[in-house]
């Protein structure tokens, strides 16, 4: 069996006084995160998590510390979550959350760029990732790079550089042949 990793590293460090409750409670589980001198570490061996599990009481202290911070997209989203849990809880209410981080309105690069936004110290943040496998597979590696700003989340690939580069020699090429990805279609 083939398991595949995506290390990954995020800089700057992020100061605690930046991060609501509820996005510090969140990231924490979704890297791991360690308290350095200039802010938090956060990175991960094997990949962010897609999905963190947490206590309904957890989740509803973190989300009620947060408020007074403003909007977040990991608020309205853990707001909608309770609000579902509360209308459907009955007489025996679950006692965890699963919270998804795989949505693109509420994932873990939202609540960076919203930090990015609230912050008067950090401008940008750099999520930088490495793919590999357990075994030599030829879709077992490359990497990406993720630069969060607040007005923007820019992502590519290795594989969407190497696009560009197909394309770049192609256009370049007074004989130019179909690119790998042309000669797919």
């Amino acid at each position: 069996m083939t398991d595949y990793h995506s290390p990954t590293v995020v800089q700057p460090n992020i100061p605690p006084a930046d991060m609501t409750p509820l996005e510090r409670l969140i990231l924490d589980l979704a890297f791991d995160a360690e308290s350095e001198t200039d802010g938090i570490y956060f990175h991960s061996e094997c990949g962010p998590s897609d999905i963190v599990t947490l206590s309904v009481e957890d989740l509803r202290t973190a989300f009620e510390a947060s408020r007074d911070r403003g909007e977040s997209s990991i608020g309205k989203y853990v707001s909608a979550l309770l609000t579902r849990h509360d209308e459907q809880a009955g007489d025996d209410p679950p006692d965890d959350i699963d919270v998804d981080l795989t949505d693109s309105e509420n994932g873990w690069d939202q609540m960076f760029q919203d930090i990015v936004r609230r912050s008067a110290t950090i401008d940008e943040i750099v999520v930088t990732s490495a793919f590999t496998c357990t075994r030599m597979r030829p879709n077992g590696f490359g990497g990406s790079v993720m630069l969060i700003t607040a007005d923007a989340i820019r992502y590519c690939s290795t594989a969407d550089m190497l696009e560009k580069f197909w394309n770049e020699a192609a256009k370049a090429s007074p004989n130019p042949r179909p690119t790998p990805s042309e000669r797919t279609s």
